[in-house]
């Protein structure tokens, strides 16, 4: 049985691997973690003696395939959890990351298919992340486009926010940019503020946090 420490490893690596498309180093799982290099040295060890993770020298890690089915488990439990704490107990879109984060290890496959089965099995949770289902199959998410790369003018939906700290959730809930919601690019500036429209007015966000943002172009968009 793996750890919560483990788990939370597997997962980084995970996402830093499906948003970069290349192995991950040492000093980009430090700083998603917050902990020290020599910390994680020492955890990629155990998790490459494992067979969780594959490890070269100077090249950084990724997952085998027996770590990215763990790691798609961990997914499935987390945004089911996130989607059931939104919808059943009145949850901010906003603060369900944090709470997930803390039951994801501690639920069984079994609770996690019944709370899929109350939900009516949801492909997306409520930051737009796609749910694995109970093949660990993600549903397929085209015709994407980074908030940072839609022209000044253009209108699009917001479809997922990528950056889950609690910090940037709850900026973007203050400023009415969520999952859902129609906006303009009104000014893409070269300083790194990028300003849209919202039905709540003009708000400027910062680059790194408009390029986390997922958007679909607005004739297209799921409904």
């Amino acid at each position: 049985m793996l750890s919560a420490v483990m788990e939370d490893y597997i997962k980084a690596v995970y996402a830093i691997e499906n948003d970069t498309g290349e192995r991950v180093g040492t000093a980009e799982l430090a700083d998603a973690l917050d902990v020290t290099a020599p910390t994680v040295s020492s955890m990629l060890k155990k998790l490459t003696e494992r067979g969780l993770i594959d490890r070269e020298e100077y090249r950084g890690v990724t997952l085998t395939e027996e770590g990215e089915v763990v790691a798609l488990e961990i997914l499935r439990h987390h945004r089911l959890l996130e989607s059931f704490l939104s919808e059943r107990l009145d949850y901010d879109w906003a603060d369900v990351h944090e709470e997930a984060d803390r039951l994801e290890h501690h639920v069984s496959a079994e609770l996690t298919d019944r709370i899929a089965e109350v939900l009516d099995n949801p492909g997306v949770d409520p930051h737009g992340d796609p749910i694995p289902d109970a093949n660990l199959e993600l549903p397929e998410a085209s015709g994407r486009s980074r908030l940072i790369d839609v022209a000044e003018g253009e209108r699009a939906v917001v479809k997922r926010i990528r950056n889950q700290s609690d910090e940037a959730l709850r900026y973007l809930a203050a400023a009415g940019v969520e999952p859902g919601v129609e906006i303009e690019t009104v000014e893409i500036a070269p300083f790194g503020l990028v300003t849209v429209r919202t039905p709540g007015g003009e708000q400027s966000l910062p680059e790194e946090i408009a390029r986390s943002i997922e958007t679909a172009p607005t004739a297209e968009a799921e409904t």
